[in-house]
């Protein structure tokens, strides 16, 4: 079986044999009608619940939308760790805040607002509509890209570009030289294409990191190098205790053979 991890590691053209930036384009593809789902849902919770808060229904309302972003949060979550390669755990806060011997809704919903991760989440759900607004642009691109790379053996035809001032941009390919020409620009578009899709992916990485939970695999590296310091921590005290009692030792044989020559 031929193995497409040498292919991956290649510079500039390695993007189209690396699994990840299929599954990154993926997440993008996904993000575009979530992210607007969710813009939606944080403006109309913040417009009603402002516009009702005078006869509290409104203040009922936020309360439950900051409290149901959490459970799109953890949505998001699994997104992340399935599609962007992170190990986010659900963040324990909201077990901290709550741990306070009292019981009841009021006291759920006091812990549920007092938790940081409840406001990092509503803030990564409000950014997200950025995300989705940035991925237009490898998915134009490489919608735009791909039928150039197939135009040998699709010619003759007119690919469209879309519009510039009312009028249609359109490039004609009638012949086998330009073909060739525009399965070249097609290969460059779809590379810069996927090339964006990670870069846009990466950004949409460092935000789930950042707000919407605590990297398992981080937090295991970093007990494992705190393990290794205190581990050679320890030997280099052992070393030095043992090199202590050496000198100890020689100094005692020194004295005794004095004293056995007096």
């Amino acid at each position: 079986m031929v193995s497409l991890r040498p292919l991956a590691a290649l510079p500039v053209v390695g993007v189209v044999a690396d699994g990840q930036t299929y599954r990154h384009l993926l997440y993008l593809l996904v993000a575009l009608p979530l992210a607007f789902v969710y813009s939606g849902y944080v403006s109309f919770s913040l417009v009603f619940g402002l516009v009702f808060s005078v006869v509290l229904v409104g203040i009922g309302v936020l309360i439950v939308a900051v409290i149901g972003s959490r459970l799109v949060a953890g949505l998001e979550r699994w997104l992340a760790n399935r599609l962007l390669g992170t190990e986010l755990v659900a963040p324990d806060d909201f077990l901290a805040a709550a741990d306070d011997g009292s019981a009841g809704a009021t006291a759920s919903v006091r812990a549920y607002l007092a938790a940081p991760s409840t406001w990092r989440g509503l803030g990564f759900l409000s950014l997200k509509l950025w995300v989705a607004l940035l991925a237009f642009a490898p998915v134009l691109v490489l919608g735009n890209a791909l039928p150039l790379v197939a135009a040998p053996v699709r010619y003759p035809f007119a690919q469209e570009f879309g519009e510039v001032n009312g009028e249609p941009v359109v490039w004609t390919i009638d012949a086998a030289p330009e073909a060739a020409l525009a399965a070249a620009v097609g290969v460059v578009g779809v590379l810069l294409g996927l090339h964006l899709t990670n870069l846009i992916a990466g950004g949409a990485r460092l935000m789930a990191v950042a707000l919407l939970g605590v990297d398992g695999g981080a937090d295991a590296g970093g007990e494992a190098d705190a393990v290794t310091v205190d581990r050679e921590a320890v030997d280099r005290d052992g070393s030095d205790d043992s090199e202590t009692v050496a000198a100890g030792d020689s100094d005692a044989g020194a004295a005794g053979d004095r004293d056995g020559a007096n």
